[in-house]
This record gives structure tokens, sequence and C-alpha cells, in this order.
């Protein structure tokens, strides 16, 4: 398989993002709410407002919205965010239950990219499987495929990667867009895997 990762193959896919009207709409709608309309995590209803449009647009299949909007509530995330904590995503991930505890790291990374889109990257399959592709085949950096899921070691995966390929032009959230469009691409079978998905935002 031949992926490449230069400036002109990341231009490619950035200029492609641009014509899919759907998902720039949606990701329009996504920051209006989440920096102008309810740009604070102070009031409950704001951020189960939140969490619910998440939820909708990317398909994360949280069952109680308003279970995991009260933990992120609990947390008092606004100073954290504003000061780039990226061990928040790992804690605002975990959410109990009355019968379970589940982690929605996936869903976190994008709670918290909305607010704060250069800080905090998005982790999802596609871009798991690209950043591993581009390890097996490269070793661009040191790192083991579970390191992923620990935010912190993830947002410096994302700068090794730019680093490696000569790509420092391009920002975190322009370089999550090119892995996240080049893995639907490249890997389609979690297309298949989650039909009900497959006309949502990631």
């Amino acid at each position: 398989m031949e992926i490449a990762a230069t400036e002109r193959e990341v231009e490619h896919y950035l200029n492609e993002w641009l014509t899919l009207d759907k998902y720039v709409m949606q990701e329009r709608c996504i920051n209006l709410l989440f920096q102008d309309l309810c740009n604070k995590n102070s009031e409950l209803d704001e951020v189960l407002l939140k969490v619910s449009a998440l939820n909708d647009f990317y398909s994360t299949n949280i069952y109680d919205t308003h279970r995991v909007a009260r933990h992120i509530h609990a947390l008092e995330i606004d100073a954290l965010l504003k000061g780039g904590d990226l061990d928040l995503v790992d804690r605002m991930a975990v959410v109990s239950f009355s019968s379970e505890v589940r982690r929605f790291y996936s869903f976190a990374t994008k709670y918290c990219s909305h607010h704060f889109p250069e800080a905090y990257p998005i982790y999802d399959s596609y871009v798991d499987e690209m950043l591993w592709f581009f390890h097996k085949r490269d070793y661009f950096a040191k790192f083991n495929r579970i390191d992923m899921k620990h935010f912190p070691t993830f947002v410096e995966i994302i700068d090794q990667f730019k680093g490696h390929y000569g790509l420092e032009k391009f920002s975190r959230k322009q370089i999550d867009v090119f892995l996240w469009l080049a893995g639907k691409k490249h890997f389609p079978r979690y297309k298949q895997a989650n039909r009900a998905g497959s006309n949502k935002m990631r």
C-alpha cells in the first residue's frame, strides 16, 4: 500500500476536506456551539447540549449523555482546557455508571479538541491505523500501539510524525484532518464495521 506523508499529500487531503460540504457544515455547527454559544463548561445544561451534539454528529454511542455531562461538569475543566492540560483527556474519558466504568477516550479527545483544536488533536480508529502504518513502515517514532491511548503520548506521537516527515508548517488540526481522510481511504473496512456511523462525522 502506497501512502505518502508529504506536504503535497497533506495539502491534497486538506483541499479535499473543503469539498465535503456535509462534513464542513457539521464542523461549522459544532464549532459555533463550542466556541461561541457554549464556550464554557460551568453550566450543566450547556455541557449536556455539547455532549449530545457530539454524540449525534460523531455517532459515539453514549447511551447516557446526562451522566457523561455531569462527569465533565464536575471536573471544572475550563482553566485546564485553556492551559492545555493534556492529562485532562484521560480523566474526562473515564466515566462511572451504576453498574460499570466505561472509557470514552475518543469522545474525550473530540470534546477537548472542539474547544482548543490546536492543543487537543482528535484520536479515532482511522488516525490510529494511519499512525501505526507509518510506524511499522518508517519507524518515525518509538512507541507501542497501546501508547496512543494515553493522550499526552498521543500528542507527542503526532508532533514526532510532523517532525519526521517535515510537516511542521501544518497545525495539529490540519495533520488530524489529513490522517482521518487518508485513513478513511486506505482502511475502508471501518466503514463496513460501523454502517450506522458511515454518514456521520468521525
